[in-house]
């Protein structure tokens, strides 16, 4: 800390993790977050955990897509709506590691092909499904039909 000078005001650093606007993100992240988790608890009490698992990645990614072409290119979406919706809600809402933990399962239970039909198909199906969903948003937004 700085001696204080009387002849020149000065204030001390702020930490920026302190800034109100940083709080606020990560209250968003939080409160989304813990929502989404809620969301994919409640779709494994519905299915079979790996296929709960599937849908939900899946489920996230669509939504995914469509978040970012609505608060990117569509409206001028409140600076919070992204970390809450996509980091927190949807961040919650998926689960990379119980895919892979599912993944793992089904190569030590000695299923090598159906875990890697699984990893393999589980990236493609959720790349393919964030497009879509992004192209078939713009579609709608554009007022096309897809």
């Amino acid at each position: 800390m700085r001696p204080r000078d009387p002849e020149h005001h000065y204030e001390e650093p702020v930490d920026p993790d302190l800034d109100p606007a940083h709080l606020a993100v990560l209250l968003a992240v939080s409160v989304g977050g813990g929502a989404g988790a809620v969301a994919r608890f409640a779709a494994y009490r519905t299915a079979p955990e790996v296929w709960a698992t599937l849908v939900v990645n899946l489920a996230g990614c669509a939504l995914i897509g469509v978040l970012v072409v609505l608060t990117t290119e569509v409206w001028q979406a409140h600076p919070l709506i992204r970390p809450f919706l996509g980091t927190g809600v949807l961040g919650g809402f998926t689960t990379f590691s119980t895919y892979a933990l599912d993944a793992h399962g089904l190569w030590v239970a000695g299923d090598g092909a159906a875990a890697t039909a699984y990893v393999v198909g589980t990236l493609l199906g959720c790349v393919a499904a964030t497009a879509a969903a992004a192209h078939l948003t713009r579609s709608v937004v554009a007022g096309k039909r897809p």
